[in-house]
Order: structure tokens, then sequence, then C-alpha cells
């Protein structure tokens, strides 16, 4: 099973949302949905949630990479502009910085547009055990 497959099944909030792995390669990985009802929040626009979701798939993915399991510890995330229903909103990771234990990584949120919606930091720990995929994607 490849790492893009492991994660898009075995994450049981992210698919309860609709988002999905799309793209996953060395210190990358890109994670999509559309916008729909469910999503919304009380103001009419997707809920910031969503987004944070999406962009901490793709982290999962990026600081998973490197077969050690690893569990993010720190997110600050900015909220720059909503999506709107039935955006198709996508999420892309970049490792910053791989350190053996606290891995770095930037996550950055578009609509289909390209329009920037989020910003995203994330620092996360390997844990001392192996996360077992065939190939990334």
């Amino acid at each position: 099973m490849t790492l893009l497959e492991k994660l898009n099944t075995t994450d049981r909030f992210a698919q309860s949302i609709g988002a999905q792995l799309t793209e996953v390669g060395e210190g990358y990985a890109k994670a999509e949905l559309t916008v729909e009802e469910h999503h919304l929040n009380g103001a009419g626009v997707c809920q910031g949630g969503v987004m944070y979701t999406l962009a901490d798939l793709a982290f999962a993915a990026v600081a998973n990479g490197h077969g050690t399991l690893t569990l993010g510890i720190s997110n600050t995330v900015t909220f720059l502009k909503s999506a709107q229903l039935g955006d198709h909103i996508t999420a892309e990771c970049r490792e910053t910085f791989d350190h053996h234990r606290l891995p770095y990584c930037d996550m950055q949120v578009r609509n289909q547009n390209g329009e920037l919606l989020a910003c995203m930091t994330g620092l996360a720990y390997r844990v001392k055990k192996d996360f077992v995929f065939d190939a990334l994607m």
C-alpha cells in the first residue's frame, strides 16, 4: 500500500469531510476537497477547521514520508480569505526543514482560482516507530 492510499483510508476524520490526498512526493504533498453545505459555518462560509484539516492531511503525508511515525505537535494557521460553497480547495505542504526528530513544514490552502485562503506552519515529532508503506504514490 502506498503512503497516499494508507492515509486516504486510515485518516477517518479527513475521509469523513471528503478530504483526499491527490499527490505525494519527497518533501511534498497535496490534498483536495470541494466545499459542500456541511462544510459551512454560521456565517455561510467554509469552516476554518475544514481548511485546517485539509492542510493537516498534506502535512501528515510529508511528515510521515520518511517511514517513521511522525505526529504533529504544533501548528499555526492564518486564515486570509474565506472559501465559499462550491469552491474546490487545495492544500499543498512542503518540508522546510527535515530535522531527525522535529521536522518543520509550510502549507498553503488555495481555491480553484489560485487565491491564497490560508497559510499554516507545522512542527512534528518523530516517534521511534516505523510507519510502513510500499511507496509514496
